[in-house]
C-alpha cells in the first residue's frame, strides 16, 4: 500500500479511504483544504492504480492501515474517514481496535451483505472487464458513481490500470461484507445520501444502530459518494465540525 502525503508533519493525523475503484484523488480537494491544520494521508488502496500489490481483501487491508499507523503514527490518529469500500475497511479497522482513531466517518457505506449479488460478480466482471478501455462505457460508469467532469480523465485513466482480478475480488468484497459488531463507545458521523439505493440508506441506519456514540447525517438529494467527490468544502466543514465537537 501507498501513501500520498499533505499538510504539516507535526499536525494531528487525519487518513481518508477512497473508494472502488478511484484512487487517492479521491480526496485530493479535501487534503488541500484540510493541509493548514492536519498531517493529511491519502493511501491508495491495493489493487488500485498507483498501488505496489494487487487487492486481496478488505480484511488484509485493515490489517495493512494498522500496521501503518503502528509504525508510522505512533499507533493512533486523530481521525479517520472512508467512502464506500474505504468505508467498510474503516469498519474492519474500528472494529479491531476503535481507540486506533479518536473520530470516524462513513459515508455510503453498505453494511447489508448482498450474498447473491457477490455470487454473480466474477461472471459479469468477465463480460463487464474489456469495456473498461472505452470511454464511452467508463463515462457510463463515471456517471453512476458520480464522478465530476473535471475528474473524468484521472478517473479514466485509474480504472484503466485495475486488473480484473482485483476488481473481481473488491466488488465481491465489497458486495458480501458484513460489519462486525464490536464497535463501541466511537466518535462517528454515518453519512448517507437520500438518492442512494434504499439498502445504503437501511446500512447507513444500522451503522448509526450498531455503532455506540455516532451519529446519522441523510444527505438531501445526494447521491452515493456525492459528498466527498462533488462537494470538499462540505466534507471538511463536517469533518471539523465533528472533531472541534459542535456537531
Amino acid at each position: 500500500m501507498k501513501f500520498t502525503e499533505y499538510g504539516k508533519k507535526d499536525g494531528d493525523t487525519v487518513i481518508l479511504l477512497h473508494g472502488a475503484g478511484l484512487s487517492w484523488w479521491n480526496y485530493k480537494k479535501e487534503a488541500e483544504l484540510l493541509a493548514d491544520r492536519f498531517h493529511v494521508i491519502l493511501p491508495v488502496l491495493d489493487g488500485h492504480e498507483g498501488s505496489d500489490r494487487p487487492f486481496t481483501s478488505i480484511k488484509s487491508a485493515a490489517e495493512e492501515i494498522i500496521g501503518f499507523i503502528d509504525t508510522c503514527c505512533g499507533g493512533s490518529v486523530l481521525a479517520i474517514g472512508g467512502l464506500s469500500l474505504g468505508g467498510q475497511i474503516l469498519l474492519e479497522i474500528a472494529a479491531r481496535r476503535n481507540k486506533i482513531s479518536r473520530f470516524f466517518l462513513f459515508e455510503s457505506t453498505l453494511a447489508i451483505p448482498m450474498r447473491v449479488t457477490a455470487a454473480f460478480i466474477p461472471s459479469s466482471v468477465s463480460i463487464s472487464y474489456p469495456l473498461i478501455k472505452h470511454k464511452w462505457f467508463s463515462k457510463l460508469q463515471a456517471k453512476t458513481l458520480g464522478i465530476p467532469a473535471d475528474l473524468f480523465e484521472t478517473y479514466y485513466e485509474s480504472s484503466i490500470q485495475i486488473s480484473k482480478e482485483s476488481l473481481s475480488r473488491m466488488l465481491r468484497e465489497n458486495a458480501a461484507f458484513m460489519p462486525a459488531s464490536s464497535i463501541k463507545e466511537t466518535n462517528a458521523l454515518v453519512i448517507v445520501g437520500s438518492e442512494e439505493r434504499r439498502i445504503m440508506r437501511r446500512s447507513a441506519r444500522k451503522l448509526n444502530e450498531m455503532i455506540e456514540g455516532s451519529k446519522l447525517r441523510i444527505l438531501p438529494g445526494y447521491k452515493h459518494g456525492e459528498l466527498s467527490l462533488r462537494h470538499p468544502e462540505e466534507y471538511v466543514a463536517l469533518l471539523v465540525e465533528m472533531i472541534d465537537g459542535k456537531l
